[in-house]
């Protein structure tokens, strides 16, 4: 469970039970679908993009699945749920029931939050021996309560006598209080060889998970911690410590200790990371941690310990001596944090001056001579985008500038305002609460922040007359488009109908939007700045309305290290909001011989604004960074906070994670739920390459859904080109077998429609990895990251890949190798995407045999 990036909505929650007096005890109706104000008839779940294989709920938020466990013939799926919203707030538990992990009835809210306490994640376990004494067999949530006062995280419980439909929370509670912000999801088992329960629980901030046992899940003894280790790019949360079969080895287990990033995953992002390894009931010890492995043998091309020698160097006169100063960096800077992964005793540093300067780097020329180009970077996450320039706008007039004067208000100045936006002012630069705001200009600008954050309304201007052909305009603050369940937009209004939108990138710094207005000549128009979004990023700002006869490109805000051939980026890296430098590689063998430069831009001035870079090499092989070195459950963008269900039947644990990413999860364009959870998969381990893998597979009752006939394409063969397969549909269960030909990249083209748009899932020879590319999937609106190709290691086997891929309205699930790599992505095609097809880039490549199911909806 994390707290959203921005802030932690204090909100009272719209408690869906009845309320007795001493302990809480919740009740929700067995009907079904009480948390959604008790329905007549059964709610629809049938519209654009609603899951039809995997769980979501009939309207509202959703992120991690919490308390998964087997109990009296039914598993149990508790899942974090905003009972009053599509957006992250009021947490509570939200509860849906299965017998066969395909079929799903929501239940509603289990456990409600309350205006002191919040429902973060836990687990939930079946007190068979009554050692907690609430009954025997009692089922017992073990759950993170957060204080939206304090901010405090601490344990607490919560048991159900009459499986899960009704809960009391334990009068003792916390269990565990350490006083800590930072301080959740516990994950309970029990320890038969010890004969009492263990707790893994995430020191999130810290990066560590903390063992603790019990007798009785009331009183805790703490054991030991783990970690940091491996990837720490964001908080650790959602522990998960389970014992796990080897494959070819009977009856031999290895114990398995998963951790969720909240950020820096494989794909970017949120992400799944797990350790493989020994618990001796106190201790876990891991077998697959990552050392600082030594780059392949190459000639170093600059190392920067002779300081910039060869290199021309542009600092932002306005901003001296920064970023990049008259010398290499001797490491961490002054109000930096430790800086590290560099090689030497100098780096280049972009810190230097602080966050806020700017400027440029670029190399000596030099000759392309060998295949891959490895260098080490870190610092700020902000890559480089086409389509930029220096900001520059061209001259115009203005519609709106908000410097009004004497402070007036929005309503004396012609504009009209709703909601907590009536009576306010243009903002100067940041408002309280709120980050440094950057990129306006003049002294005002407005701004929907107020109260930190929590404002809602609209500001519509006067009237005016298009007689330009572009408008031009400021725009920052929260992405959350026009459309979407709670935007922060700012449109333009033609005869009271939005004809132009635009919205933030979650950043406070303001960058230019152009809009095309030429066949809205002579039209009377309204600016119209909308913030219906109380949540995280909720707000919106906008400064210098211009029309103008041209369009203002973009300001760049990259920090990255830019390959140039003949003046143009032909490859690019940043960093990954860190300040541990780690190894990217470019494959660089198609542009051999060719004549390039490195240029190293450092062109933001807010949050991690800033570039670091060191120790660039050219090699024959790539440089492996330590993430791609690290054991990923997942290489897709949207596998977070997967747990096991306790007590599951079977020698295989099965677990599910929820299927989204913290980058873009509540800007997805679903209505009126936001958030799914994947397949339930089956877990085991297997030994490639001398080290044990986790293996995951779809659970084997997911065939019940298979309806039809199966579809069956046998040695197909495509030279460099794409070709229709006889086969469409929009929920599929596929197996795919290809024969390497010549092709560099190979593969399927699912949910296509014609050339528009489709998502490739493919084989890429030259990195031997498995991949999904979703950047031209359909609907890309939800952030700037969403689009994307996402990509895993699959071993080939006799000149052959295979993968299985389970297709649903908004996602792609793909198990390569036999499940050795996994690739979630949500996707949100058009109606009319339902065909497939099959592709080869430079050369020929053969599907040898593909078997398809169509696939019933689990609601009908």
């Amino acid at each position: 469970m994390i707290l959203h990036p921005r802030r932690a909505a204090t909100a009272s929650a719209i408690i869906a039970g009845v309320l007795v007096a001493g302990p809480a005890t919740y009740a929700v109706a067995h009907g079904g679908h009480s948390g959604h104000g008790g329905h007549d008839r059964p709610p629809r779940y049938d519209q654009p993009h609603r899951p039809r294989l995997h769980y979501s709920p009939a309207k509202n938020w959703m992120n991690d699945p919490n308390g998964l466990v087997h109990h009296n013939g039914e598993y149990h799926l508790f899942y974090q749920y905003n009972p009053q919203g599509d957006v992250w707030g009021n947490i509570s538990w939200g509860h849906a029931v299965s017998t066969d992990l395909v079929h799903w009835k929501e239940l509603g809210v289990a456990i409600p939050a309350t205006d002191d306490e919040k429902i973060f994640s836990g687990s939930v376990v079946v007190d068979r021996k009554n050692t907690a004494g609430f009954g025997r067999s009692a089922m017992v949530a073990i759950y993170t309560g957060w204080n939206p006062t304090t901010g405090v995280q601490s344990q607490s419980l919560a048991h159900s006598t009459d499986n899960g439909r009704t809960w009391t929370k334990y009068d003792g509670n916390p269990v565990i209080d350490l006083a800590s912000k930072d301080f959740r999801d516990p994950k309970v088992f029990w320890y038969a060889k010890g004969g009492h329960w263990v707790m893994s629980v995430a020191m999130a901030a810290e990066q560590k998970i903390r063992f603790y046992r019990s007798a009785n899940l009331k009183s805790w003894t703490e054991l030991s911690d783990f970690g940091p280790a491996n990837a720490t790019g964001g908080a650790w949360e959602c522990p998960d410590l389970f014992q796990v079969p080897v494959e070819g080895r009977p009856g031999a287990k290895k114990w398995v200790l998963a951790v969720s990033v909240g950020a820096g995953a494989i794909a970017g992002g949120s992400g799944v990371q797990y350790f493989v390894g020994d618990f001796d009931g106190t201790t876990f010890t891991a077998d697959n941690l990552v050392t600082g492995d030594p780059p392949p043998a190459g000639r170093v091309f600059a190392d920067f310990e002779n300081g910039y020698d060869g290199w021309t160097v542009r600092n932002d006169p306005g901003h001296l001596p920064g970023p990049f100063g008259d010398a290499p960096a001797p490491g961490t800077l002054p109000g930096q944090n430790t800086v590290s992964g560099y090689q030497g005793a100098a780096l280049v540093n972009g810190f230097v001056g602080g966050d806020a300067p700017q400027g440029s780097m670029t190399s000596r020329p030099f000759t392309i001579d060998q295949g891959y180009i490895n260098l080490l970077v870190g610092g700020g996450r902000h890559p480089h985008r086409e389509g930029t320039g220096d900001g520059t706008a061209p001259a115009g007039d203005t519609i709106a500038d908000f410097e009004f004067p004497d402070d007036t208000t929005y309503e004396e100045r012609g504009w009209t305002a709703t909601g907590g936006l009536a009576g306010r002012k243009p903002a100067r630069g940041s408002l309280p609460g709120q980050s440094p705001v950057i990129g306006y200009q003049g002294d005002r600008l407005a701004s929907t922040f107020y109260d930190v954050d929590t404002t809602t309304g609209t500001l519509t201007s006067p009237e005016f007359t298009l007689t330009r052909n572009h408008l031009n305009l400021l725009v920052g603050g929260g992405n959350h488009p026009w459309g979407s369940a709670a935007p922060t937009a700012v449109n333009l209004l033609v005869d009271g109908q939005v004809v132009k939108t635009a919205t933030g990138a979650d950043s406070e710094t303001l960058n230019w939007t152009s809009w095309d207005v030429s066949s809205l000549t002579g039209k009377k128009a309204r600016i119209q700045i909308v913030d219906e979004n109380p949540g995280g990023w909720g707000h919106l700002m906008v400064d210098q309305v211009t029309a103008s006869d041209r369009p203002v490109l973009p300001r760049a805000t990259e920090t990255a290290v830019n390959l140039l051939v003949d003046g143009k980026v032909v490859r690019t890296a940043t960093g990954e909001d860190s300040e541990s430098l780690d190894w990217a590689s470019w494959d660089v063998r198609d542009l051999a011989g060719r004549t390039a430069t490195i240029q190293v831009n450092d062109l933001n001035s807010g949050g991690w604004g800033h570039i670091n870079l060191d120790h660039i090499m050219f090699s024959d092989r790539p440089a492996l960074s330590s993430r791609n070195r690290y054991s990923w459950a997942d290489y897709g963008k949207d596998f977070y906070a997967a747990i096991t269900f306790d007590g599951a039947p079977g020698r295989e644990p099965v677990w599910l994670g929820w299927m989204n990413n913290w980058e873009y999860a509540q800007t997805v364009p679903t209505a009126p739920w936001r958030g799914a959870q994947s397949l339930p998969r089956t877990l085991t381990l297997r030994k490639v390459d001398g080290r044990l893998h986790l293996v995951q597979r779809p659970v084997r009752e997911l065939r019940s859904l298979r309806t039809g006939p199966v579809r069956v394409v046998r040695n197909r063969t495509v030279t460099d080109a794409t070709a229709h397969l006889p086969v469409t549909g929009t929920t599929m269960e596929i197996d795919a077998e290809f024969a390497l030909g010549t092709a560099d990249r190979f593969g399927l083209v699912v949910r296509a429609d014609g050339d528009k748009e489709g998502t490739r899932i493919g084989y890429d020879r030259s990195t031997g990895r498995l991949y999904v590319d979703r950047t031209a999937s359909g609907d890309n609106s939800a952030g700037p990251t969403f689009p994307g190709v996402h990509a895993g290691p699959v071993q080939t086997r006799d000149g052959k890949v295979s993968f299985t891929l389970y297709l649903d309205d908004s996602s792609v699930e793909v198990f390569g190798a036999d499940g050795r790599t996994t690739i979630t992505d949500q996707i949100f095609p058009g109606p009319a995407a339902t065909g497939m097809k099959i592709f080869a880039d430079n050369g020929t490549a053969t599907l040898l045999s593909l078997k398809a199911w169509p696939l019933r909806s689990i609601w009908h």
